[in-house]
C-alpha cells in the first residue's frame, strides 16, 4: 500500500527563494571580482573569480533543479521527480573540480614566477564585502535547508561556506601581496583555495552519489522506521527493510508479520495504522508495506542484509 506525501509547500517556497537569492550573490560577487581583478592582478582573485563564474552555474542548476524536484509524480515518473537535486549536485561537483584545477595550475604558475600585486585596497574591500555576503548566504542557506532537508541546497550551502572559508585566505594573499611584498604568498594562498574547494567537491560527489545509486538511508532512520512499526503489538516482526532517498523524500517497503487467524480486512487496518505512524515521524515518505502471516517463508530468496 502507498500513502505518497507531497513535499510540504512551506518547504517548497523557501528552497525557491534561497535558490533565488543565490543566483543573485553569485551574479554580485562576479561583478565585483572582475573589477577587484583588473585593479589589483592578483591570482588570489583569479581564483575567487573563477570560482564564483562557476558558483552561478552551479546557482542555476541548483535554481531549476529545486523546481523540478517539487514537481508531482507522473505517469512517466512513478516515484516523484526528487533525484533531481542530486544531479545538481554532481552538476556542482563537476564544476567545482574544474575550478580547482584551473585554480591550482594558475597559482603553481605564479609561485615559480611571482606576479606583483598592485590596487591592494581595492582587492581587500572587495573580499571583504565578499566575505559579508557569502556568510549570509551560508545562514539563510542554513535555516532553508532545517526546514526543507533539499540536497540541492545543502551541495549549494557546502559550497559556499567552501567559498567563504577560502575568501579569508584570498584575503591574506591579497594583503601579504600587496602590502608585505610577498607576492608568492598570494600564488600559495591560491593554490590552498584549489585544494579547499577540491575537497568540497569530493563530499558533495559522495552524498550525490550516495542517494543516485540508492544508497540505504541511516541506520537511525531505519530504527526510526521499525520502532514506529512494531509500536503497535499485532505487528510480531520486520522484515526485507529496503529503504532510499529521492531528493527529499524517502522511499521504504517492508515485510511485517502477523497472526495468519486475522482477516483480510483486519490486516489491511494495521498496514495503513503503521503507514499513518511513518508518516507521522517522516511526513514526506512514500512507504510500502506487505503483510506476512507469521512464519511465512518468503517466494524468492532475499539477500542477507534485508
Amino acid at each position: 500500500m502507498t500513502s505518497p506525501v507531497a513535499r510540504p509547500p512551506l518547504a517548497v517556497l523557501t528552497t525557491r527563494q534561497i535558490t533565488a537569492v543565490s543566483v543573485g550573490v553569485a551574479v554580485v560577487l562576479i561583478g565585483l571580482k572582475a573589477f577587484a581583478l583588473g585593479a589589483s592582478g592578483s591570482v588570489s582573485i583569479l581564483a575567487s573569480l573563477a570560482d564564483s563564474g562557476l558558483d552561478l552555474i552551479a546557482s542555476l542548476a541548483t535554481f531549476y533543479a529545486v523546481r523540478w524536484a517539487a514537481r508531482p509524480h507522473d505517469a512517466t515518473h512513478r516515484h516523484g521527480h526528487g533525484k533531481a537535486e542530486a544531479m545538481a549536485a554532481l552538476v556542482q561537483a563537476g564544476l567545482v573540480f574544474a575550478s580547482a584545477a584551473f585554480i591550482g595550475w594558475e597559482a603553481l604558475m605564479r609561485i615559480f614566477d611571482p606576479y606583483p600585486v598592485s590596487g591592494g585596497s581595492w582587492a581587500v574591500g572587495v573580499v571583504l564585502i565578499s566575505i559579508v555576503l557569502t556568510g549570509g548566504l551560508v545562514w539563510l542557506q542554513t535555516r532553508a535547508l532545517k526546514a526543507s532537508g533539499s540536497m540541492a541546497v545543502s551541495a549549494d550551502r557546502a559550497h559556499y561556506a567552501a567559498d567563504l572559508a577560502s575568501s579569508v585566505v584570498v584575503l591574506i594573499g591579497v594583503v601579504s601581496g600587496a602590502y608585505l611584498g610577498a607576492p608568492g604568498l598570494d600564488a600559495a594562498a591560491g593554490l590552498v583555495v584549489a585544494v579547499w574547494l577540491f575537497w568540497g567537491a569530493l563530499g558533495v560527489l559522495r552524498e550525490a552519489g550516495n542517494q543516485l545509486l540508492d544508497r540505504e538511508v541511516p541506520d537511525a532512520d531505519r530504527i526510526a522506521l521499525t520502532t514506529a512499526v512494531l509500536a503497535d503489538p499485532r505487528v510480531e516482526g520486520v522484515h526485507q527493510l529496503r529503504t532510499r532517498m529521492s531528493g527529499t523524500r524517502l522511499l521504504a517497503q517492508m515485510h511485517i508479520d502477523l497472526d495468519p487467524a486475522l482477516s483480510f480486512e483486519a490486516s489491511h487496518t494495521i498496514v495503513v495504522e503503521a503507514e499513518r505512524r511513518i508518516l507521522a515521524a517522516f511526513p514526506d515518505a512514500e512507504v510500502l508495506i506487505h503483510a506476512d502471516p507469521r512464519g511465512a517463508r518468503p517466494a524468492v530468496p532475499v539477500s542477507p542484509w534485508a
